[in-house]
């Protein structure tokens, strides 16, 4: 006798894994990272010259759809110089970071295997729960990088960019991930605790109980959301450590970048 139920979530896995499959594959094929990105600066290295002020792109009408469609690539995260970035840049990488292609990767796997496995109940089942479980993993998304990645770091003067450290093996890589979710770059290139990053992913998940539904709220299922979210981010954080070789490799980069 046929478990139509067990053939329903294998269909939600299927499809799921399809779909992050297409995000990707669209994203990479508009990726404009450089070749290669600066190896993490240790705390012995000179501080570098800060980037120029840039002028704020608020002033334009259009510009802050300019800016999503311009730099919403896999990891915009991704540090590619030592400047220092002001608060607006800040703002403009928690903006990118929300809806980039890991982001929504990420929302697409993370609500298929809530699907799967029954989580959150109170979103219901079929499409409409796969839906709400979709969406909710997104608005945590970009209000982590909203906390985190914009006000936490520019409140506390932390560089929330992810720099790429080269000549590691595989472990060391593992280890630097793992570091790295603890310890971050200050804006004057020290490291310091990654308090932005921390506090910014717990107010995140404390937001998310005025809109998860009731038996998904409360202390517990915070900080089960806040684990699951620092298990996101070890993962991301090796994947990005070996993207711009896989990019490379893969020749996704446009000719002459």
């Amino acid at each position: 006798m046929v478990d139509y139920k067990d053939g329903s979530r294998i269909e939600y896995l299927v499809l799921t894994i399809a779909l992050c499959l297409l995000t990707c594959s669209a994203s990479l094929a508009q990726q404009t990272e450089p070749a290669t990105v600066p190896d993490a600066p240790s705390t012995k290295r000179s501080r570098t010259k800060a980037e120029p002020q840039r002028s704020n792109p608020v002033q334009s009408g259009n510009a802050f759809f300019q800016l999503l469609q311009r730099k919403s690539a896999v990891f915009p995260d991704l540090a590619t110089d030592e400047g220092t970035l002001n608060s607006w840049q800040k703002f403009q990488l928690a903006a990118n970071g929300s809806v980039s292609a890991a982001a929504v990767s990420k929302a697409l796997l993370a609500a298929g295997f809530s699907q799967t496995v029954e989580t959150i109940p109170g979103f219901g089942q079929e499409w409409g729960g796969y839906g709400k479980r979709f969406g909710g993993v997104m608005a945590r998304s970009a209000s982590n990088n909203f906390f985190g990645t914009f006000l936490l770091a520019s409140a506390l003067h932390q560089d929330p960019r992810f720099y790429v450290r080269n000549n590691l093996s595989f472990g060391q890589s593992v280890k630097y991930a793992v570091v790295r979710l603890v310890i971050t770059r200050s804006d004057s290139g020290k490291q310091a605790v990654n308090y932005s990053g921390m506090l910014g992913t717990l107010a995140s998940e404390a937001l998310a109980n005025t809109y998860y539904p009731r038996g998904s709220r409360g202390v517990s299922s915070t900080f089960i959301r806040y684990a699951s979210d620092m298990g996101w981010r070890l993962g991301g954080n090796i994947l990005r450590q070996y993207w711009p070789k896989i990019n490379k490799r893969l020749k996704l980069l446009p000719s002459g970048s």
